[in-house]
C-alpha cells in the first residue's frame, strides 16, 4: 500500500500501531483549518485530499494527495505557527494519523524513516517548483495539457472546479479549454 522507493509504511504502522491512529473521514472533511497550528501528519491509505488556501473568499488549491502519500502543513508543524493552508478530504478516505509527538518517537525508533520523509519533502518541493514555473511560462491551455500528460489521476478523480482552482482559472474557462481540446482531438 505505502510502498514508495522500497519503503513500506504499512510495515511501520503494523510494528508501531500504538503511535498511529487509523481514521475514516467522509468526503469534504476539513482535517486542518487555515490559522490552526498543525499537530498531525496524515498518510493516505485510501482516498484523496487537497491542500488549499482561502484568498479573499476564493479557494486556491496547491496540491492533491492520493494513496501512499503524506500530507501535513509542514511549516506549521515544524514552527508551531498557524497554518497558511487547509487540508481537506475530497473523497471518503482512510488515513493513518500520526501526532507530532508520535512522529518524533517514530523517527527515533525507526531512523530509516527519515530517508522516506526526506524523499517526500523533495518530491513536494519539486512539485511546487514545477507548478510555479508552469504559471510563469505557460498559458492556461498549456497548463491543462501538462496536467493531462503528467497527472492523469487528477483529471480522473478530482472535480472540475478544484482542477480549475489548481490551474488558477475559473471553472468556465476550464470547460472552454476542455471543449477546445476535445474538438481538436476529433
Amino acid at each position: 500500500m505505502f510502498n514508495k522507493s522500497n519503503f513500506d509504511l504499512t510495515e511501520y504502522y503494523n510494528k508501531h500501531k500504538n503511535l498511529f491512529r487509523e481514521i475514516k473521514a467522509d468526503s469534504k472533511t476539513v482535517l486542518l483549518r487555515e490559522g490552526e497550528i498543525a499537530k498531525k501528519i496524515f498518510f493516505v491509505k485510501k482516498g484523496c485530499l487537497r491542500q488549499w488556501q482561502n484568498y479573499e473568499g476564493k479557494e486556491i488549491t496547491f496540491q492533491f494527495f492520493f494513496e501512499g502519500e503524506m500530507v501535513a502543513s509542514i511549516e506549521s508543524l515544524r514552527t508551531n505557527k498557524p497554518s497558511m493552508l487547509n487540508i481537506e478530504t475530497l473523497e471518503d478516505s482512510t488515513l493513518f494519523v500520526l501526532s507530532k509527538k508520535n512522529f518524533e518517537i517514530l523517527l527515533s525508533e525507526a531512523p530509516e524513516l527519515k530517508d522516506f520523509i526526506t524523499e517526500l519533502a523533495f518530491k513536494r518541493f519539486a512539485h511546487y517548483s514545477k507548478l510555479y514555473l508552469s504559471f510563469l511560462k505557460n498559458n492556461p491551455v498549456e497548463r491543462y495539457k501538462e496536467l493531462l500528460r503528467n497527472e492523469p489521476r487528477i483529471i480522473q478523480r478530482i472535480p472540475q472546479h478544484y482542477i480549475a482552482s489548481y490551474l488558477g482559472i475559473t471553472p468556465v474557462s476550464l470547460s472552454r479549454i476542455r471543449n477546445k481540446i476535445s474538438r481538436q482531438a476529433d
